[in-house]
């Protein structure tokens, strides 16, 4: 695993008005547990970002360091706080590791390959279990073990017995839990007309015909009918 280099300082105060100060400065409050006490330290946050970039679900082994100390120790990250509103990182706790002593982390899990079910059959690749816990020498962390998929036929499962890990890795997640399924196509929706679009595309019914009288002739009925009928000679 790649080693990263942090730099830690320790702080003074705690509370609200601190940490606020802190933050204005470039800074963010953290704790290192392991030692004899919790210790209240600062970090930059753009450092801790920086590292974990692209490692999301994995956790990161760091070698930190006191301003003004040569001797470094090594840590993981144990929490990380963000802001809910502006999502920026607000908050950190590091725990020291002895590296001759197995520890338990969360690995992150990614698929690789092209599933022969989604391939030749359109079926819809699910991803199950995003991270597992192992547990290894703070040294052997993976960065990621692989879910290879390209077997997987529609209605197949992969699952954790199935992943391949280094040599001085245990997976601690029930063996038979699911990582990857390859489900059948989604079904086109049929969509049944409504009364309105069945009126609009029932056939109209055909316009019944009958002959028009001149304007003239008409009229003239309609004058006698209103009279009782022709006036008769004397």
């Amino acid at each position: 695993m790649e080693m990263r280099e942090l730099t830690i300082r320790k702080r003074d105060g705690v509370g609200k008005g601190p940490a606020k100060r802190l933050r204005r400065s470039g800074q963010v409050p953290a704790i290192l547990y392991g030692g004899a006490s919790p210790v209240n330290i600062a970090v930059a946050p753009k450092d801790i970002l920086r590292h974990i970039h692209g490692h999301e679900g994995s956790t990161q082994l760091f070698r930190v360091t006191f301003e003004g100390a040569g001797d470094g120790t090594m840590v993981i990250i144990r929490d990380m706080q963000f802001d809910p509103v502006s999502e920026d990182l607000i908050h950190v706790d590091l725990q020291e590791v002895a590296m001759d002593r197995a520890i338990q982390v969360s690995v992150a899990i990614h698929h690789v390959g092209e599933s022969v079910g989604v391939r030749d059959t359109q079926g819809i690749l699910e991803m199950v279990l995003r991270e597992v816990r192992v547990s290894c020498m703070p040294g052997n962390i993976p960065e990621r073990l692989e879910a290879d998929v390209t077997n997987l036929a529609i209605g197949d499962v992969l699952t954790v017995k199935d992943l391949k890990v280094p040599e001085g890795v245990r997976i601690l997640n029930d063996p038979n839990q699911a990582v990857v399924t390859v489900a059948p196509p989604a079904a086109e929706e049929i969509v049944a007309p409504t009364a309105a679009t069945a009126e609009a595309v029932a056939p109209a019914e055909p316009e019944v015909l009958t002959e028009r009288k001149p304007k003239e002739e008409a009229a003239a009925e309609g004058d006698t009918k209103e009279k009782g009928g022709p006036e008769k000679k004397k």
